[in-house]
């Protein structure tokens, strides 16, 4: 006999697999841009994965948070994730947000839904552009064969994901543009400036094949994030910074 199913609180994923991975909690200096009694919002540098997965067990961002926060995460995307409610890539620098409890995660995730939560990132991609900006509006889905790949698909497959576009600079063949988010798709970006012929400088993934002199992936940051406070109400931005090596691929490129 099967013991009653319990479908568990809204928003919870299906039942995690059996556990092979303990979540401890690790003293890893975090990059801490604000941080109150609901929320933290953190700079993740390259090469910081977001949450423990096949391969990564330990060492992320999560297990940074845990010994931070002590017990204070959001248990709502289950054991693995606690307080993640957006992810950015291993390779992808940045500011992600964290929820403290599930109050204020059902707050920030439905902010995600209704676009409100505004993302702005800096990247460096190949090629000039004819436009200063312009909007992509293409489904992604996972690749057909390759599973770890993202894929933009047609209309009626796939997720909806809307990224606008805008040039900061161009020149000699590289362009530094921004990229704002109205949708948090896994790269989203990465596939989208791809999908029409600019590829982001250093990703081996969806652009050339041979790494870029000075990157670790992507030249990709999350540079700004604003939210809504899910207790006080309140419109709040928050930047960070481009990072060292962000800059200095401008200045090898010669992109302001």
């Amino acid at each position: 006999n099967h013991p009653p199913h319990n479908p568990g609180p809204p928003l919870q994923e299906p039942p995690p697999q059996p556990q092979d991975i303990d979540l401890i909690p690790q003293d890893i200096p975090l990059d801490i841009v604000y941080e109150d009694d609901d929320v933290v919002v953190v700079n993740k540098p390259v090469g910081m994965v977001v949450h423990p997965a096949p391969g990564h067990p330990d060492g992320t961002l999560v297990n940074a948070l845990l010994y931070h926060c002590k017990n204070t995460l959001s248990g709502i995307n289950g054991e693995r994730r606690p307080g993640i409610v957006h992810r950015i890539d291993r390779d992808t620098s940045g500011l992600l947000i964290v929820a403290k409890n599930d109050k204020a995660h059902l707050a920030l995730a439905e902010q995600l839904q209704d676009h409100s939560l505004f993302r702005l990132y800096h990247a460096v991609v190949v090629g000039g552009f004819k436009e200063e900006s312009g909007t992509v509006d293409a489904p992604l889905a996972r690749h057909p064969v390759d599973r770890k790949r993202m894929a933009v698909c047609r209309t009626g497959e796939g997720r909806e994901a809307i990224t606008h576009w805008q040039v900061v600079d161009s020149r000699g063949g590289y362009s530094h543009i921004t990229c704002r988010l109205e949708t948090g798709r896994t790269h989203q970006i990465r596939v989208h400036m791809a999908s029409i012929g600019h590829p982001l400088v250093g990703d081996q993934v969806y652009g050339s094949k041979k790494p870029f002199p000075g990157l670790v992936g992507q030249c990709l940051h999350a540079a700004c994030l604003t939210f809504t406070h899910p207790t006080t109400g309140e419109r709040m931005t928050v930047e960070a910074p481009l990072p060292d090596w962000f800059t200095k691929t401008l200045q090898r490129l010669q992109l302001t």
